[in-house]
């Protein structure tokens, strides 16, 4: 098993390309499958959860090619499946997204429920409610959610609490239902507005998208398209405060700022100098000494829950004491501990954690818990003193494209080795 090996002490200067995005290159593979016809997806990110998803794909019958350039043609005529198993439902929560597209395309669905990161409880009772509301019969019996329908038909749904998942998947499924469906309190994230973009490119009739009420016009058939996937914001920010907190200055390309204002305003918060374009932004620090921030995550376009480790990591090194409250999963303060392990001054009250600021971190061996953790703790090892050893890197590979190479070329000192070396 291999692991991420940093020697910190390295302010990061240079310019980083920004990957296509991982929460939204997956729904839209999976939203491919609604085509009667095949769709070629660009800008596809080369990581796991892709990877995990063309093999289910693959194993429900879908014919796959992928270019030397991550081009990625999906042809759904040769469906033979409509289940996803256990053991590869199990590591990625989002292969729930193929339960609208099954349903909606083919009638009926199979699907085991998800597994994913431990970070919280991230119930699909959303999903099942909404696809009962359209009209199909489900069941979940023996760890499998069953459903079928002969057509979808629309109808108002309410979600009750904001899910970008649940809302992806609903707005899947209503894209072939028979007349008007009605998603409030829909989730405004730039990954569902994307996926609603592609289903517009296929020939889907959706208005709203972005807003907390999008309505869509069932249509009889969706063909296959062409679409570049969006640049990921959670990454573009994971570079942007490992900057911040080297003291460094760098630019990401390719990028697309306007989905980064949270962001982009802490970071300001901190002293941070920014500039952006239409599709870079920089940061440079110009020798400043970071400040605490508080952050209170919330749905978009709020502070995105997906950056709060990686600002806890910032804090940890930051001059003044700052709160940061997690408010979207109860259980997403796993990366404490290990920081702690580092030399950071922490302490957690329920979803509460307070954070004072040392002079220094210092490298030791630490374990990686979730996806977002595992960014936050190569973060603390571009800062600590001496050598930090981050196991359980495959969590990383899930979300963040060729990370440590990336680094590398903006000058950090780090590999991937394997569990011999050192």
């Amino acid at each position: 098993m291999t692991r991420i090996q940093v020697h910190g002490g390295v302010p990061l200067q240079g310019e980083v390309w920004i990957s296509g995005a991982k929460n939204a290159v997956l729904p839209i593979l999976v939203g491919s499958l609604l085509g009667d016809s095949p769709s070629r997806i660009s800008n596809v990110p080369h990581l796991q959860d892709v990877t995990t998803t063309m093999e289910l794909m693959g194993r429900m019958g879908a014919e796959l090619s992928i270019s030397d350039r991550m081009l990625i043609e999906i042809d759904p005529r040769s469906m033979a499946s409509f289940e996803a198993p256990y053991e590869l439902v199990k590591t990625m929560r989002a292969s729930i997204l193929v339960l609208g597209p099954l349903v909606a395309r083919y009638g009926r669905a199979r699907v085991s429920l998800p597994g994913g990161c431990a970070i919280g409880s991230r119930p699909v009772d959303l999903h099942l409610k909404g696809l009962e509301a359209l009209g199909a019969r489900v069941e979940v019996r023996n760890g499998n959610i069953e459903a079928r329908a002969d057509r979808l038909t629309g109808a108002r749904i309410i979600m009750d609490t904001v899910t970008v998942t649940g809302t992806e998947n609903i707005l899947m499924a209503a894209t072939l239902a028979r007349g008007t469906t009605v998603i409030e309190n829909a989730a405004q994230e730039p990954e569902v507005v994307d996926l609603a973009d592609f289903l517009i490119s296929m020939g889907a009739q959706i208005e709203g998208a972005g807003t907390n009420t999008i309505t869509v016009e069932g249509v009889d058939n969706l063909a296959g398209t062409d679409y570049a996937v969006l640049p990921d914001r959670i990454e573009t920010g994971t570079y942007l405060v490992a900057c911040a907190m080297t003291g460094g200055r760098v630019r990401c390309t390719r990028a697309r700022p306007s989905h980064l204002d949270a962001v982009l305003n802490k970071l300001t918060d901190t002293g941070a100098e920014i500039e952006v374009g239409d599709d870079w932004i920089e940061l440079d620090m110009r020798g400043r000494k970071l400040r605490s921030v508080d952050i209170t995550t919330a749905p978009y376009p709020g502070f995105p829950t997906d950056m709060q480790a990686q600002f806890m990591a910032m804090n940890a090194i930051a001059d003044g004491t700052s709160v940061v409250t997690e408010t979207i999963f109860e259980n997403r303060f796993m990366h404490v501990q290990e920081l702690q392990r580092l030399g950071a001054d922490i302490r957690v009250k329920g979803n509460t954690a307070i954070i004072r600021g040392v002079p220094r971190l210092n490298g030791a061996p630490i374990m990686a818990t979730d996806l977002r953790a595992s960014a936050s703790l190569v973060l603390a090892g571009l800062v600590a003193e001496g050598m930090t050893l981050i196991d359980r890197v495959y969590h990383i590979d899930r979300g963040y494209e060729i990370i440590e190479e990336k680094l590398s070329g903006l000058g950090a000192r780090i590999k991937r080795v394997g569990s011999a070396e050192t």
